[in-house]
């Protein structure tokens, strides 16, 4: 990897470093999170001893690891990209000797290396202490599920890149950043699991890259899905990778040739 790179990660992940104590009290939070939806789950399931292919002891888990990745694959870059689209500033990555996408995809990577050291796993080792949440014991298990974490920092990047470069064609792009989030929380699974839509709409959902994001890397995590079904979960992560890197190159190309700057 070109070293100018590395030092991206390096920045930002000292930049994030500054301001640490908002990512502390980010922990209390994403707790309060995991809380929430336990009780809330717990008097869904009352008596029942599974729900949508899932024990209480397998949504518990479910519930604290997907609300744990995503403070490591989540990011701002959509807004970050358009903001630099809106004042202009995106103007001078055209002349500097590197790829403006590689540069925002290292960028995120430093400030998700930070959000999993003094976040996620913090956060996950309060979860485990206040909620009854197992963790897996096969060392295999824990390796699957960082490798498919990766993979849903690199799908959910790419989608924020996406929607970040279509401020190049629209005046205002928070509506459609608004959207994304939405679509990403809801259908990736970290508020409801895909096994409790109706089957039409699993169906569909599973024809989208979001499920590669949450869904998938936490059905590993709990046990629901092992073997060769993992590997193969796996592997649509890393079919969903490679089907966005053309689309953002090719958005990249045609937006540089519709720049025009709002202010200045």
């Amino acid at each position: 990897m070109n070293p100018a790179y590395l030092e991206l990660i390096r920045m930002r992940f000292l930049m994030m470093l500054a301001y640490r104590v908002n990512y502390y009290s980010g922990i209390a939070i994403y707790a309060i999170n995991i809380g929430a939806y336990y009780f809330v789950w717990s008097a869904i399931y009352a008596d029942k001893p599974e729900l949508g292919g899932f024990t209480i002891a397998q949504m518990t888990t479910y519930i604290a690891v997907s609300w744990m990745a995503r403070a490591f694959y989540f990011n701002n870059l959509d807004r970050e990209i358009s903001n630099e689209i809106r004042d202009g500033s995106v103007a001078i990555q055209f002349i500097r000797p590197y790829q403006y996408i590689v540069v925002k995809m290292m960028q995120g990577l430093g400030e998700g290396i930070f959000r999993l050291f003094l976040f996620s796993v913090p956060g996950m080792i309060i979860a485990s202490l206040l909620f009854p949440v197992s963790l897996p014991r096969d060392p295999g298990v824990w390796g699957m599920f960082l490798v498919m974490l990766f993979f849903s920092f690199l799908i959910n990047t790419q989608i924020n890149i996406l929607i970040g470069l279509g401020a190049f064609f629209l005046e205002n792009s928070e509506g459609l950043m608004r959207m994304k989030r939405v679509a990403v929380d809801l259908f990736s699974g970290l508020i409801i699991p895909l096994s409790f839509f109706p089957g039409w709409a699993e169906s569909l959902l599973a024809l989208l890259p979001f499920q590669a994001i949450t869904y998938l890397p936490a059905t590993v995590f709990t046990g629901r899905t092992a073997g060769t079904e993992a590997l193969s979960a796996l592997g649509v992560q890393a079919i969903w990778f490679a089907l966005l890197v053309g689309p953002m190159f090719w958005l990249w190309r045609k937006a540089k040739n519709r720049l025009f700057v709002q202010g200045g």
